[in-house]
């Protein structure tokens, strides 16, 4: 290795509460966290200050490690682990790792409220259900949020090593202030952003009951805190890109409606999906004129989540299943379904990943 590039290093340290030593490095010791994931259940969380990194991770009968960073290609020898004499673990890791996308492991998941699924405490206090089990091979997360007291929120200056990332407020309103993007703004009912990879933002306050949908690429993606920038920024750039994306706040009071993909139902675009360069879409359905129909897509992910109403999910050699508020589902690519028997106030909100995507009915 040389001096010439920049190097860190942290000592990696098992834990076997990572809830109750977050509270300890952060209060007791008064560390800076840094960086923390995955966002709904952490299981890793980084730590700098006395001069000192330190990496934690949920697991006991680890011996401490010792982690350097950098961007060179190995140790002398080009290993990327050592031992010391005395026989401590020493590591080399890339100090800005590329994002990963994992493969997208195709599957037909049905997940309902009614199974009464865990709500997890996650990052900020926040409280997560999990829509997606598999995660699909680790290719995509998507939880139900809410925070059941409104008021201030715990939250830092932050972002998200992501791919994509979409907030959907479900119930309630939300204060998320952006870098790049002005004052405040408040998320109501109906409402979405967009996070573009690495924006920074906080969240401010939220309502009493508030609930949203976040859906994340890939499922387990690094949170980092950024302790020097301040929001809101000076300048308003709502042309600005993050890695080809632009910021989006889509408000429903603005929605026009149009003939959905399915026939039968009408649909809003978000404008994800331009704003995103195909990245990703998102559109809400409602019901319409006609009768459902028999229909497959070619996207890679087609996840949908039932906000209001009720209908049944037919799909080629499987039961069909009665779903209303707060189920989820996703279909594969090339399955045949059919949204049978919806109710008059059917509100779905689906997400498609690319989001371009072709429909065969």
């Amino acid at each position: 290795m040389t001096d010439k590039h920049e190097i860190r290093a942290e000592v990696c340290l098992a834990t076997t509460d990572l809830r109750a030593d977050l509270g300890f490095f952060g209060g007791t010791l008064g560390m800076c966290l840094d960086m923390i994931y995955p966002a709904d259940d952490p299981s890793v969380a980084v730590y700098s200050g006395h001069g000192l990194r330190v990496r934690l991770e949920q697991g006991g009968g680890v011996n401490p490690t010792l982690r350097i960073l950098t961007d060179d290609a190995g140790f002398a020898d080009g290993q990327k682990s050592l031992t010391s004499p005395g026989g401590t673990p020493v590591e080399l890791h890339p100090l800005n790792p590329p994002l990963e996308l994992p493969t997208t492991e195709h599957a037909f998941v049905v997940r309902r409220l009614a199974d009464q699924a865990p709500w997890v405490i996650g990052r900020a206090g926040m409280q997560y259900r999990d829509l997606i089990p598999s995660r699909l091979g680790g290719s995509i997360i998507a939880s139900h949020i809410r925070i059941p007291d409104g008021g201030p929120v715990p939250d830092m200056v932050h972002f998200h090593k992501v791919g994509f990332q979409l907030i959907f407020c479900y119930r309630g309103w939300v204060d998320v202030v952006y870098e790049d993007q002005g004052p405040p703004i408040r998320l109501t009912a109906g409402d979405c952003f967009i996070q573009p990879p690495e924006i920074r933002h906080r969240v401010l306050e939220a309502s009493d009951g508030i609930e949203v949908i976040e859906i994340g690429v890939p499922a387990e993606h690094v949170t980092q805190i950024d302790h020097v920038m301040k929001l809101p920024t000076p300048h308003l750039r709502p042309d600005r890109e993050w890695q080809g994306q632009k910021f989006v706040f889509n408000e429903v009071s603005k929605a026009s409606w149009g003939a959905a993909r399915l026939p039968g139902f009408v649909s809003r675009d978000t404008t994800i999906a331009t704003n995103t360069k195909g990245v990703a879409g998102v559109n809400v359905i409602r019901k319409g004129q006609g009768s459902p129909v028999w229909a497959s897509h070619d996207a890679d992910i087609h996840f949908t989540f039932v906000m209001e109403g009720t209908m049944t999910l037919e799909g080629e050699g499987k039961a069909p299943y009665a779903l209303e508020a707060g189920d989820a589902f996703v279909t594969p690519p090339g399955m045949k379904t059919r949204y049978a028997d919806p109710s008059d106030d059917l509100e779905l909100l689906e997400v498609a990943l690319p989001g371009v995507f072709v429909t065969a009915c």
